[in-house]
């Protein structure tokens, strides 16, 4: 299905689309049917949208519906948007429950509503319960099957009980004891259930549950508490420490990359915006931060007008201009970068803050001394002028210390204020630097020839 470069295939996705266009429902299976649901979303975003929903169609029952959970939400929208309530609620039906909500968090109230009203009554429970905790907490992102015993049970009644219940999750790899009101009172784990003798109570071989997962957690710090501890599931419970689900790691690792690329889109400009949306939708998401640029540039340029007499007499510093505010730009994104991913990780705090921050000014200072010799020389054997080499070699020097502070202090304001520092420091840091780099050039130059 993949070349070597983990790329799917082109004759795959030309015989899936001649079967498509030909209705062929055993092609179709014996192409589709034995594929991962990952890969089920590989081959869904490979098609045109049309032949997307007919997939969806003709596969029939054979069709894995956690495959949706694997492509962009658009994508999703568009397949699901087309299909009846009952089709949906049916597929719902055959999948964990985090999936489950994956797909009806999405949909309008009154389809979600109608398709939950058609399930059984525990798993219409279920779900309604995970649905009504916030977007992007445990509670919407913990798998609400799992295996939970009283304390007086034995070995032996809990190995039973899991082999005889077919309702239990199909993996799992903890066996969470709670007391008659559901509070979470410990947990065990399998190993030590199979090599425990079949006599022995539950309570003598549970231990407690230390990281237990609050349901109203942000799905970040959730996913922090699963990276620190290296746990493979943990418990959610309710603001009374009630067992209401399981978080496991395949949803953590998600939540990891999602809230990894949403950071990363963040400090572009472009928000939550997904390679399926419309032309419209996605020039739309652009247009603001843009627009906020604009302004920046404006304020930067009115710095370069201040000094349009200087400008005339030595055209020189024209050229050499963007030389200083690039150099400067490029210096405070790096910084910034590093300071955005640390306020992520919480590797920055009140504690070790002061001391970034003069490693980031001595950084800078070297940075500075280095580029400004380079580019120094650099203009002065271009203009055949020592005084336009020592003007841009300090400007640069200035710059790179505004650089160097411009991009730790302003995300650290940021996030003290209460903004996300990976939507705005971008904006702010390289206008810091337009400004200084142009301002301290062109003000170095207007003292140095209008005093000689």
């Amino acid at each position: 299905m993949y070349d070597e470069e983990g790329v799917i295939r082109g004759d795959f996705v030309s015989r899936v689309e001649e079967a498509i266009a030909g209705g062929d429902r055993g092609a179709l299976r014996d192409e589709v049917g034995s594929l991962h649901e990952s890969e089920v979303g590989d081959l869904i975003e490979a098609l045109p949208p049309e032949q997307r929903r007919q997939l969806v169609g003709l596969m029939g029952e054979d069709f894995d519906f956690a495959a949706l959970t694997e492509v962009d939400g658009a994508i999703r929208s568009d397949i699901v948007d087309n299909m009846p309530n009952a089709q949906i609620a049916q597929a719902v039906q055959e999948m964990d429950s985090d999936d489950a909500v994956y797909i009806l968090e999405d949909l309008d109230q009154e389809d979600r509503d109608e398709i939950l009203a058609q399930l059984p009554f525990t798993e219409r429970i279920r779900l309604r319960r995970a649905l009504d905790y916030p977007e992007e907490t445990a509670g919407r992102r913990m798998q609400t099957e799992f295996v939970a015993v009283p304390p007086f049970w034995t070995v032996g009644q809990t190995i039973d009980y899991m082999r005889e219940d077919n309702n239990l999750p199909d993996s799992f790899s903890q066996i969470f004891v709670i007391d008659p009101s559901f509070r979470l009172l410990g947990a065990v784990d399998l190993d030590r259930i199979l090599r425990s003798k079949r006599t022995t109570k539950v309570e003598e071989v549970m231990h407690e549950t230390r990281h237990a997962i609050p349901a109203i957690m942000d799905q970040e710090e959730a996913a922090r508490e699963f990276e620190q501890y290296d746990l493979l599931s943990a418990a959610v419970v309710d603001e009374n420490d009630r067992l209401v689900g399981v978080l496991t790691i395949d949803d953590v690792v998600d939540v990891i990359q999602e809230e990894a690329e949403e950071d990363l889109m963040r400090m572009g400009g472009v928000g939550d915006e997904e390679l399926s949306d419309t032309i419209l939708r996605t020039s739309r998401s652009r247009v603001p931060w843009l627009a906020v640029n604009l302004l920046t540039a404006y304020l930067a340029a009115s710095v370069i007008g201040l000094f349009d007499e200087t400008i005339q007499k030595v055209v020189a510093l024209a050229v050499l201009m963007p030389i200083v505010a690039g150099m400067g730009g490029n210096a405070a994104t790096q910084t910034m970068t590093v300071t955005v991913r640390a306020l992520a990780t919480r590797d920055i705090d009140i504690y070790n803050a002061g001391r970034i921050i003069r490693r980031e000014l001595v950084v800078g200072s070297i940075n500075g001394l280095v580029f400004a010799l380079l580019v120094g020389c650099t203009a002065w054997v271009w203009f055949g002028s020592y005084d336009i080499g020592g003007l841009i070699g300090a400007a640069m020097i200035i710059n790179m210390l505004a650089a160097a502070l411009g991009g730790i202090l302003i995300p650290l304001v940021l996030h003290r204020i209460g903004a996300d520092p990976a939507i705005s420091s971008g904006i702010f840091v390289t206008t810091v630097t337009d400004v200084t780099g142009f301002f301290s050039f062109l003000g170095l130059a207007t003292w140095w020839y209008g005093g000689h």
